[in-house]
């Protein structure tokens, strides 16, 4: 995600959860609520591909079984080693989840609010027959938008109600780019449907046809609302060329990763001047912040042209645009024809699913969305130990003392630089687990049996919690991830790392396996979060995570030749058909990787070397030395299957590259890998011209 966001994640598998549907798949046999997590080794030697040359495509050695043995499941865009541990945890929580919403006696507040809600949401039938009734608060809403005049208000209430970026723009708190202790207000772009601007924007015929299908989508949509299909299609055409100014008007994904892009504080003259026909007392007055006087707007250019666009659409046009988002956001929550619209166009037409996920889980994903740190408490009691995370805590500590060694050791830094990073490094603060103090629910209203007014108090209670740390003193404990969640982030001005609960489970983590494959993994994960501090991105936050140059002139070049290099690398590589990878936009998370994996095997050697001579591992075991261990451990993270729709997608607004390239892309340029596998000169997994940044 953008800096504006708050942090960027790393290691991001799948989309943010929707709110789940109304319809599902009826459940197998095979799906129950699980009671305790099935164990996936870390290394597992049926996931290899004996048959390949692990010097020709590394990937298809160590991912080619898993591969084979793991075909997308219908109501997937994708399958993942990572997947399928967020399913796991999912059935788990299932299981905490069923259990909830069926006992009445014994439970706490957050029990109580956590079982309600999922017992609300698996409601079928009392969704179904409300049908499209819980639209109508909106589309009264906006039914009393007579002129521009009304806008601010009518927006307001629709920003808090639903706390969807779709509403024209979106606005929010986040911590000043210039002072980090400070919380500020940011005004960010927003507007659109499609998951891009350049999905507005290319020319190739995917693109159009894709365009056309969600016209088509939108007209689906009205005429579902009640609108004939005549009326339906003009209104469609209009959102879309709505939407399309709006694009037209927005930075790409890679100018977004330049924080200095994204950084214009401006005070309230600044601001009202931007969109002068657009009153910003009014709008600041409704969402409860009359008071703000500083504000963040990442895109200028895109608030001047929202208000050249209100000024020239007439009111009607603007009423059928927010119609249209409140459908489009509320969608899921509502009765199946609705549910099953979003689906088609956004899941099966944009992402190749070929079917809808089952209900149980979709409920467990918006219940850790709206309710993840409630949930959250549940998770860690029973599936994170107090030396599971003293465990994971040591091994991060390893890291970033390779990290310490390896900037000392960098011939092309000089000592100044140097000094600055190692002061930033000893800054970054470990985050294990789970937050030290859990987020009060208590304002948050749930109703059993009212599914619909639950995501619309979620939202409202999320909006209202992130508006009002606007002005206050920043909270350094707050988290960006609920502990369930198989992720892991570096926060640039935070400066910390985070490793929810839910990723520290095998066959990530592992505690039964030997060191070398958990080095290769979490041991590269921890050092893919470290180098996120020192990417392209990260690097431009000093050890406070304020935005300042601590670079000087010389070494700033020399970093970003080694920089290019990657660059270079990666826009070699095909995602799909004829589209290559965005290597300025993977260009952080390709950084990161690299430099994981370097820190990582520097750890695992300062491991075994720590250890007596006849206790360090020097047999074969599944065939493979340990250093091989470590590189197998290390790629079958990343072993995924991928629908071409979702690759398609993915090419334009994911930051990392697709698993194979995030595997073969860094052993290539590692001796050490050419060495393990005694790969000769001039084989495919050996480069001539090695890229390292860190």
């Amino acid at each position: 995600m953008s800096l504006a966001g708050a942090a960027a994640l790393a290691h991001a598998q799948t989309a943010p959860a929707a709110a789940p549907a109304a319809s599902a798949a009826p459940t197998t046999k095979a799906e129950r609520p699980a009671t305790e997590f099935p164990y996936t080794p870390g290394l597992d030697p049926s996931s290899m591909d004996r048959s390949a040359d692990p010097c020709v495509d590394f990937y298809q050695y160590a991912c080619g079984g898993w591969m084979k043995n793991n075909p997308i499941p219908a109501d997937q865009a994708r399958w993942s080693v990572y997947g399928k541990l967020a399913q796991d945890n999912q059935r788990f929580l299932w299981g905490i989840l069923e259990d909830l919403s069926k006992r009445q006696d014994g439970r706490n507040a957050n029990q109580q609010k956590i079982g309600d809600y999922f017992g609300a949401c698996m409601d079928e039938r009392t969704i179904e027959t409300r049908g499209a009734a819980p639209l109508k608060p909106f589309f009264d809403q906006i039914a009393t938008l007579r002129s521009n005049k009304d806008l601010p208000r009518v927006l307001a209430q629709l920003h808090l109600a639903l706390a969807d970026q779709g509403l024209f723009f979106g606005f929010g708190s986040s911590q000043d780019f210039g002072d980090s202790t400070r919380v500020i207000a940011f005004a960010t772009a927003g507007g659109l449907g499609l998951p891009d601007r350049d999905s507005y924007l290319k020319t190739d015929a995917k693109s159009k046809d894709v365009r056309a299908k969600y016209v088509a989508h939108i007209a689906n949509t009205f005429k579902l609302l009640g609108d004939s299909p005549e009326q339906a299609q003009r209104q469609a055409e209009r959102v879309m060329a709505m939407e399309t100014e709006l694009a037209t008007a927005s930075l790409s994904r890679v100018d977004k990763r330049d924080p200095y892009k994204l950084f214009h504080k401006v005070d309230a003259k600044g601001l009202q001047a931007l969109t002068p026909g657009f009153n910003w007392n009014a709008y600041l007055n409704e969402i409860g912040q009359a008071r703000q006087t500083t504000f963040n707007v990442t895109e200028p250019a895109f608030f001047k042209a929202l208000a050249r666009m209100w000024k020239t659409s007439d009111i009607e046009s603007t009423r059928t645009y927010l119609r249209w988002h409140v459908a489009r956001n509320m969608s899921p929550a509502l009765a199946s024809s609705f549910d099953q619209e979003h689906f088609d166009f956004f899941s099966k037409t944009l992402r190749g699913v070929q079917q809808q996920q089952p209900r149980w889980k979709r409920c467990v994903g918006l219940v850790d969305r709206q309710l993840g740190e409630a949930l959250g408490q549940e998770f860690v009691s029973r599936a994170f130990s107090p030396a599971l995370k003293e465990k994971s805590l040591h091994m991060t500590r390893q890291v970033e003392e390779a990290m310490k060694k390896d900037i000392e050791s960098l011939d092309w830094m000089s000592l100044e630089t140097k000094k600055r990073a190692q002061e930033k490094l000893a800054a970054i603060v470990n985050k294990i687990g789970y937050p030290d103090k859990w987020r009060d629910y208590s304002a948050y209203e749930v109703k059993p049996g009212d599914f619909a007014g639950n995501v619309q108090r979620g939202n409202v209670f999320e909006t209202r919690r992130d508006l009002a740390k606007i002005g206050k003193p920043l909270d350094r404990g707050e988290w960006g991830m609920t502990p369930p969640t198989v992720n892991a982030y570096f926060n640039p001005q935070m400066n910390d790392i985070n490793f929810p609960a839910g990723v520290l489970q095998p066959p990530l983590f592992d505690p039964k396996m030997d060191d070398a494959p958990n080095y290769g993994n979490t041991g590269g994960t921890i050092g893919h979060e470290l180098t996120h501090a020192f990417d392209d991105e990260g690097r431009q936050f000093d050890a406070k995570g304020n935005l300042k140059d601590w670079w000087t002139k010389k070494d700033a070049k020399e970093y970003e030749e080694r920089a290019q290099c990657i660059v270079d690398q990666y826009a070699q590589y095909t995602v799909v058909d004829d589209i290559k990878i965005n290597s300025k936009l993977t260009l952080g998370e390709d950084i990161a990787d690299l430099g994981g994996l370097i820190l990582g095997w520097m750890a695992w050697k300062e491991e075994m070397a720590s250890m007596p001579q006849q206790a360090q591992p020097q047999q074969l075991r599944d065939g493979l030395t340990p250093e091989q261990r470590f590189f197998v451990g290390n790629a079958q993270w990343a072993c995924e299957n991928d629908r071409p729709e979702n690759l398609r997608v993915k090419a334009l607004t994911d930051p990392h590259s697709p698993g194979r390239f995030r595997v073969n892309g860094l052993v290539v340029n590692m001796p050490q890998f050419q060495q393990a596998f005694q790969c000769k000169p001039g084989q495919p997994m050996v480069k001539e011209k090695r890229c390292r940044v860190w």
